[in-house]
């Protein structure tokens, strides 16, 4: 099934299932389930969790319809669909896009080594080796040959394993690695909670995650950093969701996917607190641990829980498949720009991209000083910048005709109007204001809260 439409042949999506796992599988990634919980921790449990919710469905959700909107309508991923949707200097804004996801793509997969190196610990575990998977982690400064060794052989298996998919195209590569993935996820999630839940003392975590909540607790440093999570687990950027917006069919119904991925990728990480915290609670660690909530302090409970390294083999698989569909993703926002805009086969292209992503992964591998401050710039602060021009470009330069009618396709009824004046006023409002919470915070060090 191609659709041609509007552009050039291309593939779309098989089957609804199969559309719905793939953005699922994208939005979730680490942000839901290595982000959010500490997040959680961080800023103070059940407020910070009521809130993300409720930017999710006011705020999320509605950007995501506008990333699929742009991506639908002009058939091209990062870069092309700014040029052709109208937006000054469309060209320049889409490569400059492009080669930020470039230097992401290299620090994140850096990221999923060290998931797969975790779940590899504690399969290990079963045989009695044991394996400090802590080791691959980056040294705060400095040099460390051994981490630099492992990052460099685990990141180059996320990426050989990111290129098999890639090349076998959306549909017999991407749908299919996401309709086996995402639900495994989901049902590794609900094991690893009966288990956590029933721990002595459980109580008290759950308590603390979703217990409790009082509005003096939902302060304006609370709010800035639901908005902020919301963008991440969403992959909300202008790059991942309008490449794959433009596989979308014309039946599709963009409103309603929006919606149940946002369901999808916010319940992942509503149910990983449901793992985490119980359990942290119950073997008295602490919740606020930050980053290394996941990579040092989760470690900890399943050394002191029966069987535990079966469920820490469980979590760091879990973990692994989400992350990697999203490195999967920022491939293919490569791969599809790539093949967009030349005459290149998709293999060769594939061989391409692997191989400088591969070069760009190795300065973040080095410590965390250098890592931290990728991670800032190239995710946290272009994301909010990738998903504001994104929603600017849907509804300020798309003619409003033709972007009403994209949001309309699929449904009985027209898309309402003022769901669409939504999307053009108060959507970048708020991505306006998690960027400069972002560009005062981490770029010039002033705290607005």
């Amino acid at each position: 099934m191609s659709d041609q439409d509007s552009g050039p042949k291309r593939e779309t999506f098989t089957s609804f299932f199969g559309l719905l796992m793939t953005m699922i599988g994208v939005a979730v990634g680490l942000g839901a389930i290595w982000r959010f919980p500490y997040m959680v921790g961080k800023f103070g449990g059940a407020a910070f969790v009521l809130f993300y919710m409720a930017i999710v469905f006011f705020v999320g959700i509605p950007a995501l319809m506008a990333e699929w909107t742009l991506g639908r309508h002009t058939r091209r991923g990062t870069l092309g669909s700014y040029e052709r949707g109208g937006f000054p200097g469309g060209k320049y804004v889409g490569t400059f896009l492009f080669f930020i996801v470039f230097w992401a793509t290299g620090y994140y997969s850096n990221a999923v080594g060290w998931v797969g190196f975790h779940a590899l610990g504690e399969f290990l575990n079963a045989f009695g080796v044991n394996l400090n998977a802590a080791a691959i982690l980056p040294p705060q400064r400095g040099f460390n040959l051994t981490s630099f060794l492992l990052q460099l052989m685990m990141t180059g298996f996320v990426i050989f394993t990111c290129g098999i998919v890639l090349i076998k195209g959306l549909r017999k590569g991407i749908e299919k690695a996401s309709k086996w993935i995402v639900p495994t996820l989901f049902i590794i999630l609900i094991i690893l909670i009966i288990r956590s839940v029933t721990l002595p003392g459980a109580s008290a975590g759950v308590k603390w995650y979703i217990g409790g909540f009082r509005f003096s607790e939902l302060t304006p440093s609370v709010m800035a950093a639901a908005l902020g999570m919301a963008f991440f687990s969403m992959s909300l950027g202008g790059t991942f969701m309008v490449i794959y917006g433009s596989y979308l069919n014309k039946k599709a119904n963009l409103p309603r996917n929006a919606i149940l991925t946002g369901i999808g990728a916010s319940t992942a990480g509503i149910l990983a607190g449901f793992v985490i915290f119980p359990a942290v609670f119950s073997f008295g660690l602490e919740p606020d641990s930050g980053p290394g909530l996941i990579f040092s302090t989760l470690p900890k409970t399943f050394v002191l829980m029966p069987v535990g390294w079966l469920f820490g083999l469980l979590f760091f698989l879990g973990l692994f498949g989400a992350a990697f569909l999203s490195a999967v993703a920022a491939f293919e926002v490569l791969v599809g720009g790539a093949v967009d805009n030349s005459r290149i086969e998709r293999k060769k292209v594939v061989f391409f991209i692997c191989g400088t992503v591969y070069v760009l992964a190795i300065p973040p591998m080095i410590n965390f000083k250098i890592f931290l401050p990728w991670d800032l710039i190239f995710g946290s602060g272009m994301q909010a910048l990738g998903s504001l021009l994104a929603v600017i470009t849907a509804a300020w330069y798309i003619k409003r005709s033709e972007s009403l009618k994209e949001l309309s396709e699929g449904r009985a009824k027209p898309f309402p109007l003022f769901l669409y004046w939504w999307i053009r006023i108060v959507v970048p409002a708020a991505i306006l204001f998690v960027g400069i919470n972002w560009l005062l915070e981490f770029v010039f060090n002033i705290k607005i809260f």
